[in-house]
């Protein structure tokens, strides 16, 4: 993109020499030729052919000079998006190694206790990471199958631990056209089972609400946790959907996060 600039740089200037040097020689000759006259008769007319080859110079110059200025925007705004683009496609290639890490670890104890539940295990976890590694190179996705994506990543967690979980995943798609951008809602909820199913040895819940109408998708995610147990690294995962809300939804998004009484809730609100 760099070397591009340069090149048209470069072609602009050899192209402004150029007619510089063509058009008033070309003119004199034209002269020459066309009217028979020698040259001290075209040359005592010199003064009004200079004003002309002046005014065209300068015309040419302009239009030049706009046709300059409009291909560097358009170059700089190709560099821009293209940035935007390696950005967002970094930022979505770090979501979920925590919870792949902890499955795969899981499944090596699981494999000589129950091998039949191992492999189920292995079915869902292949489902999730060729969502995350397919998908989630995609521009945008249905809410649909986001949804379906949300909905393979809480059974898996329900097939994962031993201890008794509440969880409740209400949906509501009133609108079920839109789409969204791919693994928008999971950082938020793997924050919940991550910074609260785990920590908590019973009464352990997780409650999320995801409603689609035509104008916004709200998606909210409510758990309990150990307050003597936060995590130190809770805002990494959060600073990368920031991030990718800023890119994707500048200003068309509303991000919130309540906590009281070791209860945790998280809301982000899309407007479409």
């Amino acid at each position: 993109m760099i070397a591009t600039l340069k090149n048209n740089n470069w072609l602009l200037v050899k192209v402004i020499v150029l007619v510089t040097i063509v058009i008033p020689v070309g003119f004199i000759a034209y002269k020459f030729i066309s009217t028979g006259q020698d040259s001290i008769v075209i040359f005592e007319d010199f003064p009004t052919y200079l004003s002309i080859l002046i005014i065209l110079y300068y015309v040419l110059l302009i239009l030049f000079g706009i046709g300059w200025i409009v291909l560097q925007l358009k170059s700089v705004l190709s560099l821009k998006n293209a940035n935007r683009k390696n950005e967002l496609l970094h930022l979505q290639s770090q979501v979920n190694p925590h919870f792949f890490f902890n499955m795969l670890n899981n499944l090596y104890g699981l494999v000589d206790k129950d091998s039949e539940k191992a492999k189920e295990l292995i079915l869902k976890l292949s489902d999730l990471m060729r969502y995350s590694i397919y998908e989630g190179e995609k521009k945008s996705v249905s809410l649909e199958e986001e949804v379906a994506y949300l909905k393979n990543y809480i059974e898996l967690h329900k097939m994962r631990y031993h201890k008794s979980i509440n969880i409740k995943f209400d949906v509501d798609l009133g609108d079920k056209k839109h789409q969204i951008l791919p693994l928008m809602f999971i950082i938020l909820l793997e924050n919940a089972f991550k910074h609260g199913v785990e920590n908590l040895r019973e009464n352990a819940f997780v409650s999320i609400k995801l409603r689609a109408t035509k104008n916004n998708i709200s998606f909210e995610v409510e758990n309990n946790f150990d307050a003597e147990e936060i995590s130190k690294n809770k805002g990494i995962g959060l600073q990368n959907l920031k991030r990718r809300l800023e890119l994707v939804y500048p200003k068309k998004h509303i991000l919130t996060f309540k906590e009281k009484e070791s209860i945790y809730k998280a809301k982000l609100v899309l407007e479409l």
